[in-house]
C-alpha cells in the first residue's frame, strides 16, 4: 500500500478507543508508514541546552581545581595529578581529592549522556520526514472523519495534550518510509492517486495499491530514459544545421538534468554526473561518423 494507504485491510480495531485504537491503527498498517511520531524538537533542545548549560558549569569546577593542583607544592598533589591508581586511593581517604574525583565521575556521567542526546538528536533530525500526504491522511483519522460524523466536528481519539501530536508536520518523524518514496512517485500519487485505487475510500480516506503505483511508476521511468536518449538521437541525426545541434544538444540536456533533478531523489553530485555522461554521449555521437552535420561528401570527376 502506498502511504495514503492506512485501510487495514480485513483486521478490523473493534471498537476500541483512544490509545488501544491509535495503537491498532499503528500497528496493523501493512506497510508501517504511519509509525509517526513527534520528535518534540522544541523539548530536545531545550533538554540539550540544560545538558551544555550543566557540563559548562562542571568544567568551570574542573578549571578550577587544575589551576589549585597547578599551584599546588605537596607530593601527594602531585602524585595524584600523575597517577590514577594514587590518586583513586588517595579519593578514598583524603577529602581534596575525593571532591576532584566525584567531579570526573560526574563528568562522565553527564557527559555520556550528553552525547548520548546529541546523537539521538542528530539521528532524527537527518531521518527522512514523514510524507505529506501519509500525515493528512492519518490526522483525518485521528479527529475521527467517520460516516456520521459532520466535517465540521473534530472528535479526537486522544484527549488532552494529544489531540495536538499532528498539529506540526515539521516536528514529525516517520519511523519507516517506503523505498519509491522520490518526487515521481509523490507526484503521481498526489495527482493521480485516484487511477490506483484498490476500492471505494471508507473514512473519507483514499486506498491506493502501492504496487500498481510503483509498476506505473517504473514503466513511465523507463519510457522517459528512453525518450531522453533515443529521441535526442534520432533529432541530432536529422539536423543537418550546425548551430542548430549546438542548440538541440544544449536543450537535451537541460532537459535530462531537469528530470534528473526534479523526479528522483538524486544527489548534486549524482545530477553533475549523470548529467556530464550524458552531454558526452550526445557529443560523440555528433562527432562521429553518424553525425549529419559533420560528414562530408568527395564526389569524384565523372
Amino acid at each position: 500500500m502506498a502511504p495514503q494507504d492506512l485501510e487495514l485491510a480485513s483486521r478490523a480495531t473493534g471498537p476500541s478507543k483512544g490509545f488501544a485504537a491509535v495503537a491498532s491503527k499503528i500497528a496493523h498498517d501493512p506497510d508501517k508508514s504511519t509509525t509517526i511520531y513527534r520528535r518534540f524538537d522544541w523539548l530536545s533542545a531545550r533538554n540539550l541546552l540544560f545538558y551544555q548549560a550543566e557540563l559548562a558549569e562542571l568544567e568551570e569546577v574542573q578549571r578550577r581545581y587544575d589551576e589549585e593542583d597547578r599551584k599546588a607544592r605537596d607530593e601527594t598533589s602531585i602524585e595524584c595529578q600523575r597517577d590514577w591508581e594514587k590518586f583513586a586511593k588517595c579519593a578514598e581517604e583524603d577529602g581534596r581529592e575525593k571532591r576532584r574525583m566525584d567531579l570526573a565521575m560526574n563528568i562522565r556521567i553527564k557527559l555520556e549522556k550528553y552525547h548520548t542526546a546529541l546523537e539521538a538528536h542528530q539521528k532524527l533530525l537527518n531521518s527522512t520526514p514523514s510524507p505529506a500526504t501519509t500525515v493528512k491522511a492519518m490526522r483525518n483519522w485521528f479527529f475521527n472523519n467517520e460516516a456520521g460524523i459532520k466535517c465540521g466536528d473534530k472528535l479526537p481519539q486522544l484527549w488532552g495534550a494529544s489531540e495536538q501530536i499532528y498539529d506540526d508536520v515539521h516536528d514529525l518523524v516517520a519511523l519507516r518510509v517506503p523505498t519509491e518514496h522520490d518526487r515521481l512517485s509523490e507526484f503521481i500519487q498526489n495527482n493521480f492517486g485516484l487511477f490506483f485505487r484498490t476500492s471505494k475510500p471508507t473514512d473519507r480516506q483514499a486506498y491506493i495499491s502501492s504496487s500498481r503505483l510503483t509498476t506505473f511508476t517504473a514503466i513511465l521511468s523507463t519510457i522517459l530514459a528512453s525518450i531522453l536518449l533515443f529521441g535526442a538521437i534520432i533529432s541530432l541525426y536529422i539536423v543537418q544545421n550546425k548551430h542548430a545541434l549546438l542548440g538541440m544538444i544544449s536543450g537535451w540536456t537541460v532537459l535530462f538534468a531537469a528530470c534528473v533533478g526534479l523526479l528522483t531523489n538524486a544527489q548534486r553530485d549524482q545530477i553533475f554526473a549523470a548529467t556530464a555522461a550524458y552531454a558526452a554521449v550526445l557529443v560523440v555521437f555528433v562527432s562521429g561518423n553518424l553525425g549529419g552535420a559533420t560528414g562530408s561528401c568527395t564526389c569524384a570527376p565523372g
